[in-house]
């Protein structure tokens, strides 16, 4: 009955707004439908609500001294403005297609009649501003959620316009350096005022997150015109959220979310997000007034599960811009050096109902947290809970969404993640690889994924147990066209095949082709190559990848590391990250290569994988000294064991061999083989034992092997390399509960383990020099003081 009367009012819509006849009735007729939120009357009435939103915005688009001041038009423009923000949000079985054809105009001419109107309005305060203001804030909120609309010519009309209009104007400017005083006037909020900052920003925002190109601005020229003011707004205003007036929190908030695009612009192809700043210190001030908001907790009681109110946006485009900056890898360390931002993400993740924000906050712990803080914060079992569900919610969905969030984005933000061995055992645990292998041929992401998982040896064991993946990886690995699909199957293939037992491995009499192998990422590949340079001047024989090995890249890294005595590790954050180098690294070890670890990236220290390979060898950090004196620590690291082989014959610790180098000169020879261990660990008693230990600074394992001497202590060595993880970390986690009282720490049972093959290396060690340099290079060193770090 509703609905016949509905028609009956919407076919008689008056043709000029002189006319009042039926505006109280279908704004009646619409206030319930608020309520009741029924799609049977969209279905049903979806001809007139076509017919009633196309007057709109003819009214709309017209002279509005006709009808402005006139009572029922203007709570009829309110109540309809409240229909279309429900119909974006809480109709999810009407098509996407049915609401954009209620909610974007017909034609060009209509907005550009709203914007001259606008424009050459005198009153800042006039009705016709707000009403406007809340139909491009609907449109903005509808390509928000739905960003396949962002290629409408309507939308991109709009858009443009407000780019060269609005918000490269001087007008913009005004406003911005208003907002940076710390009180601010209730006056200066009118209504063209916040349709600049709030509805121009917002609609922007929504625009630019999607759309990578053909706009009138580059992503630079808007950045230098407004980011500097936009920093000193927040940062003023992080200080005192307390005296927000809902205006200001209106205008901060789509500020950042306009900040937060540009950031983003282009679906992350814009890697240097710091050249959008004017300074390094600038993005330091920003980071820190995002974290200051998100910590605001009387935000998070007004979180709802739609982005229906400022807050909710306000924190969801804050931790938007957080994501964004976190994955910039040369920001990690600052992120790292919030002490409380983890505990903040936490809690905003667990409280938030809004999936996005939850999304956000976890994808900005995976990528700021190391394996150790994210086991401290004990949320592993929520973030991994968290992803799967909505993994397989969008996997099962038609259109391969969960709540709006393609399923794209999910496996994007899981992959980092799946890169942090504790969130690689839950998903062991959880048995979720079958989800994976599911996505794999829809999704190719999912190869690096599961790249990344199969270094978990429980995982390897599940994907060895479907013969039906293991055959697909197989005849991809020979068969795809793809470089870095066969690149991604070779890797999971290589990780699988975990002990490398059967590979055939060539054997070198006296030396190998190479002395040195580099294992870099690609992301360091200028400083990588003035190494090479330099080596290569010192007549070192070396193996480094500078033009992407084609091919099976496994078999060709694993044969570069069996050709070569030492491996160089070339440290940073996306050196840790990348599946290849720990591939790579693992090997060396497992070859047991001598390991000299050089850091490149400033502030990095190792972490999860890296920090557990290489134990308590001391690095050499390139960014600490300049280039020269850098590579004259490394020369001088390189040859220690060329040293000590000549001239002393005996093993030496890392952390010893910089003492022994420094008083050779001064201490005879003779006396200093009466006060070191055998040169054979099988001969060592178990004062030995203890004092290596002591030495090292493992306190607990000296208490755990206190009856051990050295044959026991080999032997203990290869039980833990070659018997099962799972059953010795028990054993040894019971035995440390006994003797002290304390639980086994593995990072002491790492170093533990490093030493050790560090100490058999060096028994075993021939280190080639070509022979033309040989003779020169040993009397050099034994002449000169060490310069070790």
């Amino acid at each position: 009955m509703m609905e016949n009367n509905f028609e009956q009012l919407i076919g008689v819509l008056p043709l000029s707004s002189s006319f009042t006849f039926g505006i109280r009735e279908i704004t009646n007729i619409l206030e319930k439908q608020n309520i009741d939120l029924s799609s049977t009357f969209i279905f049903e009435s979806y001809q007139s609500l076509l017919t009633l939103e196309c007057w709109a915005w003819k009214l709309l688009s017209k002279d509005s001294y006709q009808w402005i001041n006139q009572p029922n038009y203007l709570t009829l423009f309110h109540t309809l403005a409240i229909f279309n923000k429900n119909l974006i949000f809480n109709y999810d079985d009407i098509k996407h297609d049915m609401k954009a054809s209620l909610l974007i105009p017909d034609t060009i001419d209509q907005i550009n009649d709203i914007f001259e109107q606008i424009d050459r309005d005198k009153d800042d305060n006039d009705p016709l501003i707000s009403i406007a203001s809340l139909w491009f804030d609907n449109l903005a909120l509808f390509i928000h959620e739905n960003p396949e609309f962002d290629t409408s010519p309507i939308i991109c009309h709009i858009n443009e316009y407000m780019g060269q209009n609005y918000l490269m104007t001087e007008q913009f400017l005004l406003y911005l350096i208003q907002l940076q005083k710390p009180k601010l006037p209730q006056s200066i909020f009118t209504s063209k005022q916040l349709f600049y900052m709030k509805t121009c920003s917002f609609s922007l925002s929504s625009y630019l997150t999607t759309k990578a190109q053909h706009f009138l601005f580059t992503v630079e020229e808007i950045m230098h015109y407004v980011s500097n003011d936009f920093v000193q707004i927040i940062e003023i205003h992080s200080h005192i959220i307390d005296i927000w007036s809902e205006k200001f929190l209106t205008c901060i908030t789509h500020l950042t979310g306009f900040i937060a695009a540009c950031c983003w612009w282009g679906g992350e192809k814009l890697k240097q997000i710091n050249r959008l700043f004017h300074s390094e210190q600038i993005i330091y001030s920003y980071i820190n007034s995002l974290i200051r908001i998100i910590s605001y907790k009387p935000f998070y009681s007004n979180i709802k599960a739609q982005l229906s109110n400022d807050e909710t946006k306000l924190i969801d485009f804050c931790l938007f811009s957080l994501k964004n900056l976190a994955q910039n890898q040369d920001l990690i360390w600052f992120f790292r050096s919030k002490i409380s931002l983890p505990d903040t993400l936490s809690t905003i993740a667990e409280l938030s109902i809004h999936d996005k924000i939850c999304l956000r906050a976890y994808v900005i712990l995976g990528e700021i947290l190391c394996n150790e803080r994210l086991k401290d914060l004990k949320i592993t079992d929520n973030l991994s809970l968290f992803f799967y569900d909505m993994l397989e919610h969008a996997w099962r969905h038609p259109l391969k969404n969960y709540k709006q969030i393609p399923i794209f984005h999910l496996l994007r933000g899981f992959l980092t993640l799946s890169k942090i061995d504790a969130i690689q055992q839950k998903t062991a645990d959880l048995h979720k690889i079958p989800l994976f292998i599911e996505m794999c041929d829809e999704y190719p992401i999912t190869f690096d994924i599961l790249w990344a998982l199969s270094f978990n040896s429980d995982i390897q064991q599940q994907l060895r147990s479907n013969t039906g993946f293991m055959s697909k990886l197989i005849h991809l690995a020979k068969q795809c066209d793809n470089e870095q699909m066969r690149k991604m199957t070779h890797g999971i293939l290589w990780n699988i095949e975990s002990s490398h037992q059967d590979r055939t491995i060539f054997e070198f009499n006296d030396e190998k082709p190479f002395d040195i192998m580099i294992s870099y990422s690609h992301k360091e590949k200028v400083l990588c190559k003035q190494i090479y340079d330099e080596l290569i001047k010192s007549g070192y024989r070396i193996w480094i990848d500078f033009d992407h090995m084609h091919g099976n890249v496994m078999d060709a890294m694993a044969q570069a590391i069996e050709q070569s005595h030492v491996i160089i590790i070339c440290m940073s954050e996306q050196y840790r990250r990348s599946n290849y180098c720990r591939a790579e690294a693992h090997y060396a070890f497992q070859r047991q290569l001598k390991i000299v670890p050089i850091l490149l990236q400033r502030h990095y220290k190792p972490d999860g994988w890296l920090s557990f390979l290489i134990g308590q060898l001391l690095y050499i950090d390139f960014t600490k000294y300049e280039f020269p004196r850098a590579m004259k620590l490394l020369m001088n690291e390189l040859e220690v064991e060329e040293i000590i082989e000549t001239h002393i014959k005996l093993p030496l610790s890392r952390s010893s061999a910089e003492s022994v180098l420094c008083d050779i000169e001064e201490i005879p020879l003779e006396e200093s083989l009466l006060s070191i261990r055998p040169k054979n660990i099988s001969d060592w008693t178990q004062t030995n034992v203890h004092n290596w230990l002591i030495e090292h600074d493992l306190i607990q394992m000296s208490q755990i092997l206190a009856d051990y001497n050295g044959s026991s202590l080999l032997y203990f060595s290869d039980f833990i390399k070659n018997g099962e993880t799972k059953q010795i970390l028990s054993l040894l986690q019971e035995e440390s509960l006994r003797r002290t009282n304390e639980c086994l720490s593995l990072v002491e049972l790492s170093c533990f383990q490093s030493l050790i093959d560090q100490q058999r290396y060096t028994l075993k060690s021939k280190f080639s020099r070509r022979s033309t340099r040989n003779t020169n290079r040993k009397n050099k060193y034994i002449s000169s003081c060490c310069l070790l770090m």
